[in-house]
């Protein structure tokens, strides 16, 4: 079923200024930025500016250029935690596990042997947020 866009969600509050976040990266249609309850270190969340409530509803327009700077954060957050690999995760609705109706890519460095956490049940310290978006945005630059 449809959702209409709402203006307040997390994201959009995050777009607008009135929520802080730990940026990683910005242009004029993308943000990256830190999730606050990571499930790996690293865990980094990529969205449109627009608009958008998931992939099935978003335009093709910001999809082309999330998934481009979804693609430049997935290979910055690889190399800043030394991953053997990367998880990119996209949820589409409540039932597939979506909690925030705003468009998001994650992006999770994957080591073997480490587990993820559960996701949304733990806030990350936010020195250790910063410290991580400092890593890559070092990989960026």
């Amino acid at each position: 079923t449809f959702m209409d866009y709402d203006n307040n969600n997390i994201f959009a509050q995050i777009l607008n200024g009135s929520l802080p976040a730990e940026k990683v990266y910005e242009d004029d249609n993308t943000l990256a930025f830190m999730d606050i309850m990571p499930q790996v270190d690293g865990h980094t969340l990529v969205i449109p500016k627009a608009p958008a409530v998931d992939l099935l509803t978003s335009s093709a327009g910001a999809l082309q250029h999330t998934i481009v700077t979804t693609q430049r954060i997935a290979r910055a957050v690889k190399q800043a935690f030394s991953a053997a690999g990367v998880m990119v995760m996209q949820l589409n609705g409540s039932a597939a596990g979506q909690t925030v109706f705003h468009l998001h890519f994650h992006v999770l460095p994957r080591h073997s042997g480490i587990d993820l956490r559960l996701h949304g049940r733990e806030q990350a310290a936010p020195e250790v947020l910063a410290e991580h978006a400092r890593r890559i945005r070092a990989v960026l630059t």
